[in-house]
């Protein structure tokens, strides 16, 4: 009896230490805050609002219009880019290749790379660069949009993008990929040129999909 009451406190206290970890490791929720306050059973109660990824209306690599709503339910990856880039696309596409093949085959997972030279990458230009990654399927959208509302989008994701005439190729944008979780926060951001950094995403991609509330169907 001893023996078995040993084993069960050893368990216990096994996935006690296993949550408390789990709790740790939660990721952050980047990005700005607000305090807002409300009336729950008759009493105030101050909550805080995190940042989130406003309305957006784009065209992928099919021809197909993309919302906001389109990703309701999923965790997914954001990259700012354009196809004629002579600088960082190459090498952060080449890095986030790994990230697609690591999920690929996840129904609640995409990435998002949004354009910021929309007039020379149309939609046969984005079909031409998908396929020479070797992208096919639902997984990863290569967008197409009004240019002066994706350098804003670029804000809300706490990066930057815009036209530099100086900069190689005529546009600036942060190689950051963006981690966003199911309810539209920013979870994290990583070089997507460093290939340690692009470990590390997917390591807390996994890490975000055991969480509670992105366990949660949508």
């Amino acid at each position: 009896m001893k023996k078995v009451l040993f084993c069960a406190l050893t368990a216990l206290a096994l996935q006690a230490c296993n949550l408390k970890q789990t709790h740790q490791q939660k990721l952050p929720i980047l990005g700005n805050r607000n305090p807002v306050t409300k009336t729950v059973n008759g009493k105030t109660v101050t909550d805080t609002a995190y940042q989130t990824i406003p309305a957006f209306r784009y065209v992928n690599q099919y021809g197909d219009s993309i919302t906001n709503k389109s990703l309701d339910g999923d965790i997914y990856v954001a990259d700012f880019f354009f196809t004629s880039c002579p600088s960082i696309c190459p090498t952060m596409h080449r890095n986030m290749l790994k990230v697609y093949n690591t999920f690929k085959d996840d129904g609640d997972f995409k990435i998002i790379s949004y354009s910021i030279d929309p007039k020379h990458d149309s939609v046969a230009v984005l079909k031409k660069y998908a396929d020479g990654l070797g992208i096919t399927g639902k997984t990863w959208w290569l967008l197409q949009g009004k240019k002066d509302a994706t350098y804003q989008l670029a804000q809300s994701y706490l990066a930057r993008a815009g036209e530099d005439k100086n900069a190689a190729g005529g546009y600036v944008h942060d190689g950051y990929f963006v981690l966003i979780d199911k309810q539209k926060h920013i979870r994290g951001a990583y070089d997507g040129t460093v290939a340690e950094q692009v470990d590390h995403l997917i390591a807390d991609i996994k890490l975000l999909k055991q969480e509670p509330e992105q366990t949660i169907a949508q």
